[in-house]
């Protein structure tokens, strides 16, 4: 998430009432998570099991919650709670804002796009041109959608996050500050989830075709001409590289890459990245003709067992 404006490190200790390390005229161009930050940015980090990978991130604003030695060029924001200041954060600059009516008035639509009964374009919402988005499709703040895109009935782009911290009193939410972004010739099928980022971009890549009925975690990538077949599951952070094809009910888990050209067959559990151009079956999944020599010998234990006997 970028800001409006350049800020400044004490200005955004004062936002959330903490410390700071470092030159109070620091500056301060915008937050995100740790897998999309870039110079400028804050980042949070809450476990000592973090700490190194957040401060050795290109952030170079790290909200913290242990005074540790500052690397050079960077500043640190003390705090006794990062995930509720992030969330703080979030809040003061992109906060919600409710909606009126079904297409904002500040939702733009390009030529030549049909918009069909009960769609409901948000705030800040860009269609491009010679779209067809059919009924009952939601489409949420700031989200982007390309030209000559098809997206059927039931879709929502925008969604919230799904990222919790467990504390004693139950879950607290993550907040979701970021966007969906649909690049040209997309078709997407009927009542797909595609998450927002928390406060980058989720994005899918031109050309790519998604059935119905599929689930895409925050902040994921997925690349250009890659199609997914129904009832897929993909967690928030994962990068799928171009031409991937997905067959139905397989599920990533979160921060994996899926290669270029990976052919993911029905119902893999993906749990690590994968190698390009190969295709994978099972779970846990390996190479398809591994697994298939796997369960032809798994087929032949209840013979090699008389023989033992």
């Amino acid at each position: 998430m970028r800001f409006a404006r350049k800020h400044f490190l004490k200005e955004i200790a004062e936002l959330i009432e903490c410390d700071y390390v470092g030159d109070a005229d620091f500056p301060v161009w915008g937050m995100n998570e740790i897998h999309v930050v870039t110079p400028g940015d804050i980042v949070f980090v809450d476990h000592p099991k973090y700490y190194d990978k957040a401060l050795n991130s290109a952030a170079t604003i790290i909200l913290i919650n242990k005074e540790v030695e500052c690397p050079e060029g960077k500043a640190l924001l003390i705090s006794d709670d990062p995930f509720r200041d992030f969330n703080k954060l979030t809040k003061y600059f992109k906060p919600f804002q409710p909606s009126t009516e079904m297409i904002a008035d500040s939702a733009m639509v390009g030529e030549g796009t049909i918009i069909q009964p009960n769609v409901f374009l948000g705030n800040n919402v860009k269609v491009g041109n010679n779209c067809l988005i059919h009924a009952n499709v939601t489409i949420g703040d700031n989200c982007i959608v390309g030209d000559n895109v098809i997206i059927h009935s039931g879709t929502v782009l925008g969604g919230d996050a799904f990222y919790y911290k467990k504390r004693p009193e139950g879950f607290d939410k993550l907040l979701s500050g970021g966007r969906v972004v649909v690049k040209d010739n997309v078709e997407i099928g009927t009542n797909n989830s595609i998450d927002r980022g928390v406060t980058g971009d989720t994005i899918i890549g031109e050309g790519s075709k998604l059935d119905n009925l599929i689930q895409i975690g925050h902040d994921t990538v997925i690349g250009s001409k890659c199609l997914i077949a129904s009832q897929v599951g993909i967690a928030g952070c994962v990068r799928v590289e171009d031409e991937v094809t997905i067959w139905g009910q397989v599920g990533i888990r979160s921060d994996v890459t899926i290669a270029k050209g990976t052919v993911l067959m029905a119902q893999c559990g993906v749990s690590k990245d994968t190698e390009p151009n190969t295709t994978y079956w099972g779970t846990p999944f390996g190479e398809v003709r591994t697994k298939l020599k796997e369960y032809a010998a798994i087929k032949k234990l209840p013979e090699i067992v008389k023989t033992i006997k």
